[in-house]
């Protein structure tokens, strides 16, 4: 029986993914396995068939495609127009340096068999001999900051916790990922929720913890399914309960879905709602670390931080920290979307520029127009022109110049783009997404808006301009939390490289 994986992550359900596994599954001499996905968007539905040169790929199919492929699939033929080749030596795959990814589009995501064949639980072992000043040592030696965006140490947030009085402690993956451009998180709780079940008890286990939550956005239905059915497979197979792969300790996991609050990607906002109670920011101090979930000292991290803490207890710090430059050790899962040619995940060590992940890996606009801006790091990330597109992908690198990595999107806009309406877009979203807590974020993102407006309809733009500068800068100053204080970095950034767009105005 020849094996043929189709993805069931969501970006390729979206474009027939589950069309062409159901016409597959009706040839009796194929398994029909539902991997995640490789990442490479432009080719989903990627259609992969086992053969003993390896897994070859076909894409993007179509329902209607299927009939005339089915004979073929079993001896992996090359004529066919949409076959790709060996998809591991795909450029595209062969160039990263997948981590985090490492599984990402070749095992069944809820097959504990797959996950253990594939290097699962290797960290968690790796843990359990271990003390926990041990296990949070080695995570602080990795280098690994928070992937979330704040690119905080990782492993001086779990000391924090672990030097907490003994006690109710928790661990919270925010996996409200509400960055547009982004979609790392989603895949991971699709296509490998194993392994954050792992790095989430490897943290548990690590500051004395025995419960844990995983707050998912209400727009990732998918993810929800997923990650609740691992967990009942994690339970059945004794990697969760009360004693975690036979040994004394005990740790569970729960899913919480979010409400859609953009602001419950900002740590304490998500607490309030873990709580039971809206999303708005609470002030620091005290932070999450030493009284966070119901008052308790609780670890709080992304979903890509935790999931790559089984990479780190597995092969070890040094291994982790030798990838990367100066204080960004590791890799990035960089999330490759807008008007680019090649969309999806690319996995590699900090470091590469911004030019080479987007002229290289994502082949320039699908427009087939000149790249005008990237915005890097989300709705509030800076938008970078063509002049820096050489800049290291790492995180003082960016925010010497001004700019955030932030959870890694990176949205392509070709010449045609309004970079004054990106910037009107940046505050009226602030205004529409704040928890209202603060006044600089409430009210000035309205005044931000109203300002703008002023700008391009061409009144007094030299006055409105500098009122614009000394709004952002108050928001940036006094807002509570980095929704409001980093709403200003797109619009400085549009205003600096793109100046024509919002002078060159009739009036």
């Amino acid at each position: 029986m020849t094996t043929v994986y189709v993805p069931r992550d969501s970006a390729a359900r979206s474009v027939g993914s589950d069309e062409v596994a159901a016409a597959l599954a009706q040839d009796p001499a194929l398994r029909v396995v539902r991997n995640g996905s490789r990442g490479m968007f432009w080719l989903e539905p990627l259609v992969e068939v086992e053969t003993p040169a390896g897994r070859i790929g076909y894409g993007p199919v179509a329902p209607s495609d299927v009939d005339g492929l089915r004979p073929l699939l079993a001896t992996g033929d090359v004529t066919h127009p949409l076959y790709v080749g060996r998809v591991e030596e795909l450029p595209w795959l062969a160039g990263q340096q997948r981590v985090t990814f490492a599984r990402m589009g070749v095992t069944d995501p809820l097959s504990t068999q797959d996950y253990v064949a594939h290097g699962g639980l290797v960290g968690l072992r790796a843990a359990l001999r271990r003390t926990q000043a041990e296990v949070v040592a080695e995570v602080t030696a990795s280098g690994l900051r928070g992937r979330g965006g704040a690119g905080f140490p990782a492993g001086v947030k779990w000391k924090t916790v672990l030097d907490c009085p003994e006690g109710l402690k928790f661990v919270c993956c925010n996996a409200d990922e509400g960055d547009s451009g982004t979609f790392a998180d989603r895949m991971v709780l699709e296509g490998d929720p194993f392994m954050l079940i792992e790095g989430m008890t490897i943290a548990a286990w690590a500051v004395g913890a025995r419960e844990g939550y995983v707050y998912i956005r209400s727009e990732y239905p998918d993810a929800v399914q997923t990650m609740r059915a691992a967990i009942d497979l994690a339970r059945a197979e004794g990697w969760l309960g009360e004693r975690v792969l036979g040994s004394a300790f005990a740790f569970d996991l729960h899913v919480r879905v979010g409400a859609g609050a953009y602001i419950c990607g900002e740590e304490t906002s998500m607490l309030e709602s873990l709580e039971g109670k809206r999303g708005t920011v609470r002030a620091k101090p005290p932070i999450p670390a030493i009284e966070g979930l119901f008052g308790r000292p609780t670890v709080v991290n992304n979903v890509l931080t935790l999931a790559t803490v089984p990479v780190i207890l597995a092969d070890g710090a040094e291994h982790y920290a030798a990838l990367g430059m100066d204080r960004s050790r590791g890799t990035q899962v960089f999330q490759l979307g807008g008007n680019v040619k090649r969309g999806g995940i690319v996995e590699t060590a900090f470091g590469m520029t911004l030019r080479e992940l987007v002229e290289s890996y994502g082949g320039g606009t699908l427009t087939g127009r000149p790249v005008r801006a990237v915005q890097a790091g989300g709705p509030l990330g800076a938008y970078l022109p063509e002049s820096r597109f050489d800049l290291p992908l790492e995180y003082e690198a960016f925010a010497a110049a001004g700019a955030m990595l932030g959870h890694g999107g990176v949205v392509v806009f070709d010449d045609t783009v309004d970079m004054a309406a990106m910037a009107r877009f940046a505050m009226e979203f602030c205004a529409e997404e704040s928890c209202g807590k603060c006044t600089p974020c409430r009210v000035g993102a309205v005044r931000g808006v109203e300002v703008i407006d002023r700008i391009v309809a061409g009144e007094r733009p030299d006055e409105n301009l500098a009122l614009l500068e000394d709004l952002c800068e108050l928001m940036t100053d006094g807002s509570l939390c980095a929704m409001g204080g980093l709403t200003p970095m797109p619009v400085r950034s549009a205003v600096a490289f793109f100046p024509d767009d919002f002078l060159s105005r009739k009036p």
